[in-house]
């Protein structure tokens, strides 16, 4: 989760660029991106969080966190903000399509592990 988090708010800055300032200003998927910083730094930070804590509950929140997180930096590039309007641009080709595939990633694996931790039975403690 955490490799996860660094590559959805890293990757447009450095993988997989998105498409430089013009003369009218920025385009809409610099901002994307820049909402992806923030999205892909919060799944960082949740990945960190359920290997510090051991809690069966806890861990369970913060991979729902994680679920949700995704649910975002999926709909950031995709609805939310966008891209270029043109096709043949960088963020359409390279960036976005990364962006889409590291989201579903994340969407399935943290919905695989939500749904181990969710079966696991708890554990009881006897007192003697």
């Amino acid at each position: 989760m955490i490799v996860l988090g660094l590559l959805i708010s890293l990757g447009p800055q450095f993988l997989f660029k998105v498409c430089d300032h013009g003369e009218d200003g920025y385009p809409h998927c610099h901002w994307s991106a820049q909402a992806e910083i923030g999205i892909g730094l919060l799944i960082v930070a949740l990945g960190t969080c359920i290997i510090v804590f051991t809690d069966t509950k806890t861990r369970l929140g913060l991979i729902i966190g994680v679920f949700m997180a995704g649910i975002i930096a999926f709909a950031i590039p995709n609805f939310l903000i966008g891209g270029c309007g043109m096709l043949n641009m960088k963020c359409r080709r390279v960036a976005f399509p990364a962006l889409t595939a590291e989201s579903v990633f994340l969407l399935v694996f943290s919905a695989i592990i939500l749904t181990v931790i969710a079966m696991q039975k708890p554990v009881t403690e006897t007192i003697a």
